[in-house]
This record gives structure tokens, sequence and C-alpha cells, in this order.
């Protein structure tokens, strides 16, 4: 009975954020509302960790199978991903330098704050 409650509290906030995306008409994501509903729950204690522990590290153990549909699409695509190569380039390499800075003027700042 333990894991249908875990499933039926981790699919209950995917669908309340779904719904609340879809109610809001809003830009994010339902799945990722939900995802932060989940965590204001676990952070406020109305929803114990144990709860929803064992389910949520099945899911994260089996995320691989998850990439499968993108990376079909990828094969799909590859005209169009061809023919904006450049664009492509350009934009993950801009996106992992800035994601490096962050990352490193973040770190260094925690860091200062724990000395």
């Amino acid at each position: 009975m333990r894991p249908y409650r875990g499933l039926a509290i981790i699919f209950g906030f995917y669908a309340l954020g779904e719904f609340t995306a879809y109610a809001l008409n809003l830009t994010i994501p339902g799945s990722v509302l939900g995802m932060l509903f989940l965590l204001g729950a676990l952070h406020t204690g109305l929803i114990k960790l144990g709860w929803v522990e064992g389910e949520a590290e099945l899911f994260v153990r089996n995320m691989s199978v998850m990439f499968i549909p993108p990376g079909v699409g990828i094969v799909t695509y590859l005209g169009l991903i061809k023919s904006q190569a450049v664009p492509i380039f350009v934009a993950l390499v801009l996106s992992f330098l800035i994601t490096l800075v962050v990352t490193a003027k973040t770190v260094e700042f925690l860091r200062r704050e724990e000395e």
C-alpha cells in the first residue's frame, strides 16, 4: 500500500501543476509547477519525505528511459538541425560559458559566506 501512496502523491502534484498551468494560462510547464508545489509541501512538512522517497528514487534510477523520445525527435528533425547548426552551436557554447561563470561565482560567494 505504501508505494501507491507515494505514486499518488507524486502524480497528484503533477496533476495539480498541470491544472494550475492550464487554468492560469501560464508559460511555465505544469510538470515544473507540480515539482515546485511538491517541494513546498515537503519543505513545510505537509508531506513527509519518507512517503515519496522510494518512488522518487525509482524515477531517478530509470530517468534514462525518459530521454528516448527526445532522442528520436532529434533524428526526425536532423535536416533542420543541420541547417541551423551554427546558431545551435553558438547558443550551446554561450550557455555553457555563462553557466560555468555563474556556478563559479556562486561557489565563490558561498565560500566567502562560510568564512
